[in-house]
């Protein structure tokens, strides 16, 4: 702490040089003097804290850090087998790319409870060792102030650093921990970062973040089951990358979730409303369901004046990366370089013909997959075996379309 004026021992200095000192004396206020302390610690720290104050006002308390009944843990393992998939890869890449540390990679479910963490036997961690351990609830009502119990009550992505953690036997931790949501917006899990006994060398709350997008961007493409999924954005090279925008839409037409660097690029609100994506893109169904034949990315311009790279993709539930049967028939697309301009409106007293074609590009998934199947087989002589053939797909799964799809064409 900065030096007081002997004379003057009332008197506090103005200026605090360091972070540690920073926290130091909103410690002092908060918990010695009952004073509310401002702009010494992140406001999101600053409101854990009383939370935790309310709940357990000696910060002084040893923490034991069991696990939770083994039945939970079951529950909990169950219930995020989606996640623990989607983020199997991540995990072990960003674990490699920690091997010449003393960090720990935590990954936890939407409650605080622990269901992945890297072991690391060598590490001079006496306290991380047995926290960080499968089944450990990090919530903040268990833990108190930390990273991930942070993320997992807030939903935002936050840093916990040394005397920041709530309970003294604490404050030698560093965590950095990011949110991981679903397909609804909902809080899927929490990724963390975590060491002992020093802080991190580099922008842990950036590496956690990247890593946690990359999780977040597998979950929700492994979720969006029977939609159109896009990836887009303003330069061919981000697709794939933890930069890409992504939307799916349903087999309404309808765009159903967009992930935050999709939100951003399409300058939509926090949660997109299920509207038509020619009313909320400016995209035209048809057109996308033909970009869905194309490996490469292709131009297209949206409804913002925005021109991104865009590839599409069909989910089906059996695993067909590209499943014909339920997207409109492929029409040659304008070259990768070309932006098309938008269709323009119609008229006030529109033709019959106007009319229709209006109406086509608006059909739902299910009616493409009705009238091409019936054109599939209108060419092959109503064979089912050439039309799954010239379709794609198994003549099983033609049998299932045609019985569930389909309405029958015979009298009431």
């Amino acid at each position: 702490m900065p030096r007081q004026d002997p004379g003057r021992p009332w008197a506090r200095p103005l200026f605090f040089n360091t972070p540690s000192q920073r926290v130091a004396l909103a410690r002092q206020q908060l918990f010695e003097e009952g004073q509310r302390p401002s702009g010494l610690v992140p406001e999101g720290v600053l409101q854990s804290w009383l939370r935790c104050l309310r709940q357990e006002p000696r910060t002084s308390r040893t923490l034991s850090f069991d696990p939770v009944t083994p039945s939970r843990l079951h529950s909990a393992l169950s219930r995020n087998r989606p996640l623990l998939s989607a983020s199997g890869e991540e995990l072990q890449a960003l674990e490699h790319a920690l091997s010449g540390t003393d960090c720990r990679v935590i990954l936890t479910d939407s409650e605080g409870v622990i269901v992945h963490v890297t072991h690391h036997p060598l590490a001079d961690q006496p306290l991380l060792g047995v926290a960080a351990r499968l089944g450990v609830n990090l919530s903040e009502s268990a833990v108190g102030t930390t990273a991930p119990g942070l993320v997992a009550h807030t939903g935002q992505a936050c840093s916990v650093m040394g005397a920041e953690h709530y309970y003294d036997c604490l404050q030698n931790f560093h965590c950095a921990a990011a949110p991981i949501r679903d397909i609804h917006g909902q809080l899927a899990g929490v990724l963390d970062l975590s060491i002992e006994t020093r802080p991190f060398g580099f922008d842990a709350a950036s590496l956690v973040g990247a890593y946690a997008t990359a999780i977040e961007n597998r979950l929700l493409k492994t979720q969006a089951r029977e939609q159109l999924v896009l990836q887009f954005q303003a330069h061919p090279d981000l697709l794939d990358s933890v930069q890409q925008g992504l939307a799916g839409i349903d087999d309404r037409g309808r765009l159903a979730w967009v992930n935050p660097a999709g939100r951003r690029l399409l300058g939509l609100a926090q949660h997109p409303p299920h509207e038509d994506i020619g009313t909320s893109l400016g995209l035209d169904l048809a057109d996308l369901l033909a970009l869905s034949h194309h490996a490469q990315p292709q131009a297209r311009r949206l409804d913002n004046g925005l021109t991104v790279w865009l590839r599409v993709r069909l989910q089906a539930p059996d695993g067909l990366p590209r499943l014909q049967a339920i997207g409109g028939p492929a029409r040659p697309s304008a070259p990768a370089t070309a932006v098309p301009s938008r269709p323009p409106e119609p008229s006030s007293a529109p033709t019959t013909e106007d009319a229709s074609q209006v109406a086509e590009t608006r059909h739902p998934l299910h009616e493409h997959s009705r009238q091409h199947i019936e054109a599939a087989l209108a060419q092959a002589g109503g064979n089912i075996t050439r039309a799954a053939r010239a379709l794609g797909v198994s003549r099983g799964l033609l049998y299932r379309r045609l019985k569930s799809r389909i309405p029958p064409t015979g009298p009431d």
